[in-house]
């Protein structure tokens, strides 16, 4: 890894990807405690109309990314607060329609070739240093919003009619939250791709959740868990020539698989065993007396 770090294009991906680890960590764990997990996917998804329309215009692609993401994010949302009982549908919906709309708008544009594998498995060792500086600016701006609104986010994550007797603004805080994650969804496609970036969002949470005794012992531990799983995976990506968004995953899948394993085992043992139940209940059963 040290070897590869001499290249210019391996420290710009290094860089994506701890930044992207970083912000997956406190972002994803708002999307797991908060189960949005499913409107985040359609974010990502409708992503891919963005990019389309980045390339159609000619414009910078996370320029274009972003605010199409943001649009979509921003209807989606709405559709959560008014329409609840509809809402995985006209997500399903904007999921679909957006990755239509961006296939076609990279079809009309003439004389164009996109490389649709990049932004679907991700482009990280092509990350320029334009797009890292962006990519930094974003992060600092979720970093300042969440440190900002933490209390009110919580009291949101945990208990949305508390939030409201406090006086929480509800309706605009969601908003916003969903407005971060759009911004999330864009930097984290560079990295993984549209199609894994879920994964990177929710893996390093999940797999903390079970450890973590608060909301923000289980940002940092999923940012860690995030770092660890980016490393690993560019290295690997780097030594067996593979592609280095699916090896970021990979690597993020088996550590999944393990602590599902683990945490079987630890239920089992803490569980006690069917003869020591029934003594127990014999034992204060007043008809056995």
């Amino acid at each position: 890894m040290i070897e590869a770090l001499q290249f210019e294009f391996m420290q710009n991906a290094l860089m994506a990807g701890l930044l992207a680890s970083v912000i997956c960590g406190i972002m994803g764990t708002l999307v797991v405690v908060n189960r949005i997990v499913f409107l985040s996917g359609g974010i990502a998804h409708a992503a891919y109309g963005g990019i389309g329309l980045a390339f159609y215009m000619g414009w910078p692609y996370l320029v274009g990314t972003l605010g199409f993401s943001l649009t979509a994010a921003m209807v989606m949302a709405a559709v959560t607060i008014k329409a609840k009982h509809r809402a995985d549908t006209i997500i399903g919906v904007l999921w679909a329609v957006g990755m239509a709309v961006g296939i076609i708008l990279i079809d009309l544009k003439p004389g164009y070739n996109v490389d649709l594998m990049s932004y679907l498995f991700g482009s990280i060792l092509t990350v320029p240093d334009r797009d890292l500086w962006i990519m930094v600016g974003m992060g600092i701006f979720i970093l300042v919003m969440v440190v900002t609104y933490y209390t009110d986010l919580l009291a949101l994550s945990y208990d949305e009619e508390f939030a409201r007797i406090r006086g929480v603004p509800v309706t605009a805080l969601y908003f916003m939250l969903i407005g971060m994650l759009a911004v999330t969804v864009v930097m984290v496609i560079q990295v993984v791709g549209l199609i894994l970036v879920i994964a990177l969002l929710t893996i390093p949470p999940f797999i903390m959740e079970g450890y973590a005794r608060s909301m923000l012992t289980m940002m940092v531990g999923s940012s860690l868990l995030g770092v660890l799983f980016t490393v690993s995976g560019l290295w690997i990506s780097y030594s067996f020539d593979l592609t280095s968004g699916a090896s970021i995953i990979l690597v993020a899948g088996v550590f999944f698989f393990l602590n599902l394993f683990v945490q079987r085992r630890l239920s089992t043992r803490k569980r006690p065993s069917l003869a020591v139940t029934r003594e127990k209940t014999q034992a204060f059963d007043p008809q056995r007396s």
